[in-house]
């Protein structure tokens, strides 16, 4: 616990030295962050799925200038499943999906996913309490890929383990673009950092499965869908200033 206090306290202390007055000037600056969103569907995403989560972490830089380029991934999850009847041909005459040992088996899914973007875009430093804070807009471009998640927890149903899965779990893959718009805060000083605004994604993807164990007489579309996902996301940063050279003065 101890060694756990002091690291924190070197971090803050180490980020402390680093600040620099932000309110005079605009500064360029690496900014490391964390952030959330909750995203709703639209397009084809949302005869799959219902409201996601997104979980990431982002690195980039605001130039002197107020120009933004960066980097992100996301985690992206949820519990609402639009699919129907995926299983319906593994149960049984009482209603039942059983396992490797005749008893009922607890079969869950989720949506799951991934996504990478690289970003750019520019600051506009209105309604701000220095010229490094304001209007955030950005756009980019990055890879998606999403897909099905199915739990038995420590039961053992042979239908649907291993590579059987691969069967049901409605592999997704493609280009994906993005764009922001929201407000950017860098304090005079201090930690508290964050930005906020109104997100979308489009994604421009490609079944990766050549067929649906649940539907093996139908063929897998091999066109291309348009999963969109919008929403809000919020995020805390770490901007990392450059020490200010220290003035020396001669009698």
């Amino acid at each position: 616990m101890k060694n756990v206090s002091l690291i924190v306290f070197l971090f803050f202390y180490t980020y402390s030295l680093t600040q620099r007055n932000v309110k005079d000037s605009i500064i360029g600056s690496p900014l490391i962050g964390v952030h959330y969103g909750g995203n709703w569907t639209a397009g084809d995403l949302s005869n799959r799925y219902g409201f996601m989560n997104h979980v990431g972490i982002s690195a980039g830089y605001k130039t002197n200038k107020n120009w933004y380029y960066g980097v992100d991934a996301n985690f992206m999850f949820g519990n609402q499943t639009k699919m129907k009847g995926i299983f319906d041909h593994l149960v049984d005459d009482k209603g039942n999906i059983t396992d490797i040992n005749g008893d009922i088996a607890n079969v869950l899914i989720y949506p799951r996913g991934v996504n990478v973007n690289a970003s750019f875009g520019k600051l506009f430093p209105v309604l701000s309490p220095n010229s490094n804070s304001g209007i955030l807009i950005h756009a980019g471009v990055g890879y998606l890929l999403h897909r099905l998640r199915i739990e038995t927890n420590e039961q053992v149903v042979p239908q649907i383990e291993l590579d059987y899965k691969k069967g049901y779990d409605r592999l997704t893959m493609g280009v994906n673009f993005h764009q922001f718009i929201g407000y950017s805060f860098l304090a005079n000083s201090g930690a508290y950092n964050f930005y906020g605004g109104f997100y979308i994604l489009e994604g421009l993807t490609k079944n990766q499965r050549t067929i649906f164990f649940d539907q093996p007489d139908v063929p897998v579309s091999t066109a291309t869908r348009l999963d969109i996902q919008y929403g809000f996301r919020l995020g805390w940063y770490i901007p990392f200033y450059k020490r200010q050279p220290k003035d020396y003065y001669f009698d």
